[in-house]
């Protein structure tokens, strides 16, 4: 039994997906995913217009995970955005792995030129992080912080 509202949301979805594959036929976004969210839509138009950065997070495994931000955006923010991506990923690959984010942090530095983000609510532009630059997971030792 198919109510109105139901009905309508229907159609409102089949024009969302008509819509951004419409989108993601123009060359700037081509090579985002067809089930592409919102966020990151609007991340890579973003980017396209120059108002984010890419920052390569490097992995202890090597893995580069390209993260797209804002400059002004601060050390917590720029963690969430690794998180949502790390996730995103996963459940793309239907991977039902739960990561344990708080012990992610309280286990690795995120380092850039040397030096360890570690204040989680400065700017990355403080941390002289640009386009294309590289941080990178250092494990922790067991010394205090």
């Amino acid at each position: 039994m198919d109510t109105e509202g139901e009905g309508t949301f229907s159609q409102l979805l089949k024009h969302y997906k008509s819509t951004v594959a419409d989108l993601l036929s123009d060359p700037l976004l081509s090579d985002l995913p067809h089930d592409v969210t919102l966020e990151e839509l609007k991340a890579n138009l973003a980017l396209e217009f120059g108002q984010s950065m890419t920052v390569n997070v490097i992995r202890d495994d090597g893995k580069v995970l390209p993260i797209i931000i804002s400059p002004d955006a601060l050390v917590f923010e720029f963690k969430k955005a690794i998180e949502r991506y790390v996730q995103l990923k996963m459940d793309r690959e239907n991977n039902q792995t739960s990561i344990n984010w708080k012990h992610v942090w309280k286990s690795y530095w995120l380092v850039y030129g040397g030096q360890k983000l570690k204040e989680d609510h400065k700017k990355l532009k403080d941390y002289n992080i640009s386009n294309h630059g590289e941080v990178t997971f250092i494990k922790r030792s067991r010394e205090t912080c």
